[in-house]
């Protein structure tokens, strides 16, 4: 998912635990009608630089939906910020959409509501069939054994996007492959008033994505094979520590980073104000900035030694967003005929040129669109080096509560306060005891 917001662990943990009713258009019956047929209504996620970005790249698509099909879609574009805690209150409520975009690391929890339609072998049947799709981006549409909770619609991995004329000023020919590396090159650029990294140290959603990498490369997981808690392992402790101390000991983050959670170290790295940025598909977002192709360079996100790929080489979990429909939908074949027109071939490639974001859809992939060189990084990261969050149910719950143990962390290391081995330690304990009773 694109820089998902943190939902209250409180909120997540009440909603997930409530027997849940599917939403939609206000069906009572928990199943779906085709009582509205000539509507539907869709939360989109903020892709884009904006929600007016959004809106200026969905509308047209959903006019043309109309015009084909004679149903009107009702578009909000939702912040991350509120997205998650929105989709939870809807599955309790019943006051909902009747298709929804979901951070694709949500899908297993929001499964475990029983609120969204399952995507079996007849659902998929509709859609031009379940083989149509790349197998990464399936691998993160629900728990293993069930049928997918969602759809893929957008694929994504984060990269390491570099200034390359910052890098040439400070004498360094090459992106850095290692941390290590990464640590050296940023202390040379990390000078007058301009740092070497940027990060949303208050979004604990990109934490988790990054405390995640960092664990997989330390040859550790938050989470036991049979699904159980895992947050304090010497392995996680070591690789949030090793995170954090980006900014707390090696100083190539700037200490105002720990406050960002919206995009400002996009707009950074845009500016010219760091030279280094690790996100997820954004040349389109950096274009809207104003920032020219020609300025920047994209590489794989470093590992610890060698080069990225299976086991502890891991640099990127599966990004993406996934398309999903709620069960009391009061359009259900409305619905079913909207996920087959976002998951076109015409419109994979016009949504995620859009995006600069992958197609999930095998032969949408394959356009010459796609085929740039940053998108060559990508498509080769998460076919070789990215590995898909926990597919399990307490998964948002893991991502607010570590996510804010490491927004905490930042915060103390931006005061100046030590981010040591027992802090960080203590800080996971903290976030641990905060899961469901297993």
């Amino acid at each position: 998912m694109r820089s998902i917001r943190a939902a209250a662990a409180g909120a997540v943990t009440l909603s997930l635990a409530l027997a849940a009713t599917a939403c939609g258009g206000g069906s009572a019956t928990g199943g779906g009608s085709n009582d509205s047929p000539k509507t539907l209504t869709y939360w989109a996620s903020n892709q884009g630089a904006s929600i007016e970005v959004d809106k200026k790249v969905l509308q047209p698509e959903l006019d043309k939906f109309e015009k084909q099909t004679g149903i009107k879609v009702k578009l909000e574009v939702v912040p991350w910020s509120d997205l998650l805690n929105r989709i939870l209150t809807a599955t309790t409520s019943g006051q909902g959409p009747d298709v929804l975009n979901i951070g694709n690391t949500w899908s297993a929890s929001l499964q475990a509501t029983g609120a969204l339609l399952p995507w079996d072998a007849g659902n998929f049947g509709k859609i031009g069939g379940r083989d149509r799709f790349v197998d990464s981006a399936l691998g993160s549409t629900g728990a293993e054994g069930e049928d997918p909770a969602a759809v893929p619609l957008y694929s994504m991995a984060y990269a390491l996007y570099y200034n390359k004329k910052m890098f040439a000023d400070a004498g360094i020919s090459e992106p850095p492959a290692t941390w290590d590396e990464l640590v050296a090159d940023g202390r040379k650029l990390s000078k007058d008033g301009k740092w070497a990294l940027g990060m949303e140290g208050s979004n604990p959603s990109e934490n988790i994505h990054h405390a995640f990498v960092f664990a997989k490369q330390h040859g550790a997981d938050f989470f036991t094979v049979d699904g159980k808690a895992d947050f304090t392992s010497d392995g996680t402790v070591a690789a949030v520590k090793q995170y954090v101390d980006l900014m707390a000991k090696d100083k190539v983050i700037a200490p105002g980073n720990a406050e960002y959670a919206q995009n400002q170290s996009v707009s950074d790295f845009a500016k010219g104000r760091t030279a280094m940025l690790l996100w997820q598909s954004a040349s389109a977002n950096l274009a809207s900035q104003g920032m020219s192709e020609d300025a920047y360079g994209i590489a794989p996100v470093p590992v610890q030694s060698g080069s990225p790929g299976t086991g502890k080489q891991v640099n990127s979990m599966v990004a993406g967003i996934n398309l999903a429909v709620f069960k009391n939908t009061d359009n259900a074949d409305g619905a079913t005929k909207f996920v087959k027109f976002m998951t076109s071939d015409a419109e994979q490639k016009i949504l995620n040129k859009a995006y600069s974001t992958i197609p999930p859809v095998k032969s949408a992939q394959s356009d010459a669109a796609f085929a740039t060189p940053a998108n060559a990084v990508l498509k080769d990261t998460l076919a070789k080096s990215a590995v898909a969050l926990p597919q399990v149910a307490d998964e948002s719950q893991f991502e607010t509560a570590v996510g804010t143990a490491v927004k905490g962390l930042f915060a103390d290391a931006a005061a100046g306060r030590p981010v040591t081995t027992a802090s960080v330690k203590a800080a996971l304990e903290k976030a641990q005891q905060q899961m469901p009773a297993a």
